[in-house]
């Protein structure tokens, strides 16, 4: 143990000795240290490289003492402006580093109570063990991480605060020229100080990665008083409806419940008010340089894997499955949805949060799928297994092997989010193919089999706009949810199939551009499409069942 320690101890003077180059001169690493920035804010603003793991063990109270050392001479008389005051007068009180407010110093932890370390207790493997073991409570299946860092609004200001300080103080030295032109920013110096241990602690290599480990900051004090200090302060008003009591809380309980999308918005709103304030304008508003901190941030630690798609086609073999959940006034619709039953499947075996359907297109709850089947994307969120080709495979066999057989799917694999671009790229120009079942007002003749069959490339509306030039319609099942706006389809062939013993009923197969309203096509939705299988006819024309039977798309072949 002891030969360990004095290992340790002369790696740090090794450091220390490596650091001095880039520090500026003693008094000014003393004035900030006064000003309570810890060590490992000053070596970062200054740029000083070497073993970040090192780095963070090195107190106040060592450095001070590695400094005096080096401003003292042979006689023992102090020497280029150093104040030799006691080490322990700057660590007289329990505070926090003044710019990053303990995040560097590793006093920051994820507890239910409280989350103010002891210094004795804080430790960067203690720091790493809780990190990995909240991965490992989350029970991801990883192969490797990105770290990354949200930090409050507050800690820029804070940065700003001490180098404005500095340039006011020390602009005029030889020194201040030349000195920040290594400097590393604090979710940088994190990143770094912690990637190392963190793969080797869990055996996986960081860098970007699916998988992420967030570390989220907050202060809520320090907060507040930031954004009272700043100019048209919304958030004054609030605090004073509530008495001033509740906007810590509220910050809190925003943090502690997950909401990082508006805490987020919100932080980007003060950012983007400090960076658009003249240097002038912050001095008039904040104290250079900023009060000494004694309280922490607060942490919160979050495990999360970006979404993953899996891909294939789906077919739907019932007229009382729709292809998302129906739902009307908490009355379901059909007795089922391709959503749910492709859907739920994929999230259990994925471990997923939650998951959203995906399709090219979509057919009514009353229309099979057949063929080769609809294109489709599930997209699963913070799933903690990324299922292999095996498990690929048993996800198909969970849903084709479904008691109810109301739909299969083929051709499912694990795709990039690339894959949802491609199938909407092509969604718009794809094909499809459906088969009819058409009865007409009068017995069909030859001549009407030979008229369908010949017309090839026909152009049809959604619906007609008559030449007295009154408004478009909508077709009717689709006025609450479509713009009246003209919209030209082509049908691309078509061809009747007889129905041996019936000369009024009959097979219609064709093959239509994406987007065609099929059962509009043939009975003209009361005059509302042009044209329509009815009026190339001459007769009443009335669908009665419909199939799509091919959807066309180089996507999941």
């Amino acid at each position: 143990m002891a030969t360990r320690e004095a290992a340790e101890a002369e790696d740090v003077n090794s450091l220390l000795n490596g650091a001095a180059p880039s520090l500026p001169p003693p008094h000014v690493v003393h004035d900030l240290l006064s000003a309570g920035v810890c060590v490992q804010c000053i070596f970062r603003i200054f740029g000083v490289s070497g073993c970040a793991h090192l780095c963070s063990s090195i107190t106040t109270s060592m450095l001070h003492a590695f400094l005096e050392e080096q401003s003292t001479d042979p006689n023992g008389s102090a020497r280029n402006g150093w104040c030799s005051c006691a080490s322990t007068d700057l660590e007289k009180d329990e505070t926090y580093c003044s710019i990053c407010l303990g995040v560097l110093q590793l006093a920051c932890f994820q507890d239910q109570e409280t989350r103010v370390i002891p210094k004795e207790a804080r430790s960067i493997d203690a720091f790493i063990s809780i990190l990995a073991e909240t991965v490992k409570q989350e029970s991801f299946q990883i192969d490797g991480f990105s770290l990354e860092v949200s930090l409050p609004p507050v800690i820029a200001a804070n940065e700003r605060a001490i180098w404005l300080y500095m340039k006011r103080k020390y602009e005029s030295e030889e020194w201040f020229k030349d000195k920040f032109s290594g400097q590393m920013s604090i979710k940088e110096a994190l990143r770094v100080l912690l990637s190392t241990p963190l793969e080797n602690h869990m055996n996986v290599k960081s860098g970007v990665h699916s998988f992420r480990v967030r570390l989220t900051y907050t202060h809520s004090e320090a907060s507040r008083k930031l954004q009272d200090r700043l100019p048209n302060n919304r958030r004054r008003d609030i605090v004073t409806v509530n008495n001033g009591n509740n906007l810590a809380d509220s910050h809190e309980r925003t943090v502690r419940n997950g909401d990082n999308h508006s805490q987020s918005e919100s932080d980007a709103v003060i950012n983007r008010t400090l960076d658009s304030m003249s240097d002038h304008a912050f001095c008039e508003l904040f104290q250079l340089p900023p009060a000494k901190a004694f309280e922490p941030c607060q942490l919160t630690i979050t495990c999360c894997r970006v979404p993953i798609y899996i891909g294939g086609r789906y077919l739907k073999f019932s007229r009382k499955v729709s292809q998302s959940r129906w739902i009307i006034d908490d009355e379901r619709m059909g007795d089922a949805s391709v959503e749910e039953l492709v859907g739920e499947k994929v999230c259990l075996i994925c471990r997923g949060d939650d998951y959203k359907f995906h399709a090219a297109g979509r057919e009514d709850i009353d229309v099979r799928m057949l063929g080769s089947g609809r294109p489709f994307l599930v997209e699963v969120s913070n799933s903690r297994s990324v299922p292999s080709v095996v498990g690929v495979q048993q996800i198909t066999e969970e849903i084709n092997n479904s008691e109810q057989k109301y739909v299969r799917v083929r051709n499912l694999k694990l795709v990039d989010s690339e894959a949802w671009a491609l199938m909407r790229e092509g969604e718009a120009e794809k094909q499809k193919q459906y088969a009819a079942l058409v009865w007409i007002s009068r017995p069909l003749t030859e001549d009407d089999l030979k008229n369908i069959s010949s017309m090839k490339e026909l152009v049809r509306f959604y619906f007609h706009i008559p030449e007295t030039g009154n408004p478009a319609k909508n077709p009717i099942r689709v006025l609450h949810r479509r713009s009246p706006l003209e919209r030209k389809r082509v049908i691309h062939w078509m061809m009747v199939e007889n129905i041996t013993g019936s000369c009024q009923y009959f097979l219609l197969h064709l093959c239509t551009q994406a987007g065609t309203y099929i059962k509009e096509f043939v009975h003209g939705d009361l005059g509302r499409t042009h044209p329509s299988l009815g009026s190339i006819l001459g007769c009443r024309a009335e669908i009665l069942q419909l199939d799509v039977t091919d959807v066309k798309m180089d996507c999941f072949d």
